[in-house]
């Protein structure tokens, strides 16, 4: 009788549903409750998203309705890719050199005029489609002047050992968005047109600027260069230098690139005989990012982030070959799903690998290259899919940009060893930012 504890024990700790165990999958809340900043910048974020998913969708079927035409429809990618490019790296060299928090007010207003700009072009009689295009490319240099102030801004409200755990609520923030918001979408467009769309979010933008007004002010670093070329050119040698960096933006570059399909998800829909599925495949992948999210307990004693972001890269082409093989919806919305899932897990650590080895006074210039490294693969792949898909067909574009990834990420991984030897637990930059993490945390 004495040893029956004992063996309860044994059988708990072995149980595969042990609550410890399930508790250690789940996403570690840490930095919400240690840094009220990260609480205001998630909520204003996921409202954002959320908003921001609508006329992601809108524009699209808009120009669909308008023009009848994938390539039109694809242009959009080109019209955001030059303004994306010149203001993402000029951004960078902003948010080192400037308040970060003024900075994200500032284009967070903009953003949301813009959008105004699409309700009042959608409520005429008769649409013209340059607004659209005009409008798009605004966005988007407005986007490339925010995202290095948002993602350098992190790294300061919380802690460096819950930086994954950060990484991964943000994340999971926008998957909850991207499924909200297509699936939002989908329903008010086809009850209420596009208008509502563009309204619904410009209000969220109001709603997400009252949130970002109760941000603390984040000075630039004592001695900060004024934003200048020489500045921008620094963060690229910095970025050169580290050929494991360089891993992870040319991996995703060449991902998105090739196998991004969302600009025809339309005429995907009408080619596979439902349309109502639309708002489906937009959330799709957000699903498989949700999923992986909640479950990302593991990720923290991950060692190897390149081979994780080299994997997860080859998981998100062969997914989206299938998705463009498959002729049932269900089978395609299933692989955009396991899509999706890839891209978080590629997402989660390539974001963990920059917080914890990029030094604070580079941050704002290397999150310039950061976004372009994940941000021009999709406009690229949107004008990629749009042309391929009027040459050959639209589910052939799709597959055919799976493969692709496939054989790019394979040669592109074989040429950047450092990529798949990072080891955060022995890379001198991480050793270096915990070693300086903890300095400051004793000196304060």
């Amino acid at each position: 009788m004495s040893d029956r504890p004992d063996a309860e024990a044994g059988r708990l700790a072995f149980s595969p549903l042990d609550p410890r165990r399930m508790r250690a999958l789940l996403p570690d809340l840490a930095p919400w409750h240690s840094s009220r900043d990260f609480r205001l910048l998630w909520l204003a974020g996921l409202v954002t998203v959320f908003g921001s998913f609508l006329t992601f969708v809108a524009v699209p079927l808009q120009l669909k309705e308008l023009t009848g035409s994938t390539f039109a429809v694809g242009a959009v990618g080109a019209a955001e890719l030059v303004p994306l490019i010149i203001c993402g790296l000029y951004g960078g060299a902003l948010a080192d050199a400037l308040d970060r928090r003024t900075l994200i007010l500032w284009t967070e207003g903009g953003l949301g005029v813009l959008t105004g700009v699409l309700f009042l072009n959608a409520a005429l009689p008769h649409p013209p489609t340059w607004p659209l295009y005009v409008v798009a490319a605004l966005v988007s240099a407005l986007t490339g002047l925010q995202r290095p102030a948002l993602q350098a801004m992190v790294p300061r409200i919380v802690p460096h050992e819950q930086l994954p755990a950060a990484t991964t609520l943000n994340h999971m923030r926008w998957q909850v968005g991207a499924i909200a918001g297509p699936s939002l979408a989908g329903v008010l467009i086809t009850f209420a047109g596009v208008r509502c769309a563009y309204l619904l979010d410009t209000a969220s933008y109001a709603a997400s600027l009252a949130l970002t007004l109760g941000l603390r002010p984040s000075p630039p670093s004592p001695g900060a260069q004024r934003p200048s070329l020489s500045g921008v050119l620094e963060g690229a040698r910095y970025a050169w230098s580290r050929k494991e960096l360089l891993g992870t933006y040319v991996i995703d570059l060449a991902a998105m690139f090739f196998a991004f399909p969302t600009a025809i998800f339309p005429f995907l829909a009408d080619d596979l005989g439902a349309p109502w599925s639309l708002g489906l495949m937009y959330a799709a992948g957000a699903v498989g990012s949700l999923l992986v999210s909640v479950t990302a307990g593991w990720a923290p004693r991950v060692h190897h982030h390149g081979r994780m972001v080299v994997g997860a890269a080859a998981g998100w082409g062969a997914a989206m070959t299938m998705a463009g093989w498959m002729t049932d919806v269900w089978l395609v919305l299933l692989f955009l799903a396991v899509a999706g899932g890839c891209d978080m897990v590629s997402g989660l650590f390539r974001s963990t690998l920059w917080d914890q080895t990029i030094p604070d006074e580079l941050r704002g210039r290397l999150a310039g290259i950061e976004l372009l490294s994940y941000s021009v693969g999709p406009q690229l792949g949107q004008v990629r899919v749009g042309a391929m898909a009027a040459l050959t067909g639209v589910r052939a574009s799709v597959w055919a940009g799976g493969l692709a990834c496939l054989a790019s990420v394979g040669l592109l991984a074989l040429a950047l060893p450092k990529l798949l030897s990072y080891d955060r637990r022995t890379d001198e930059h991480a050793v270096r930012m915990r070693e300086r993490e903890a300095a400051v945390a004793e000196a304060a």
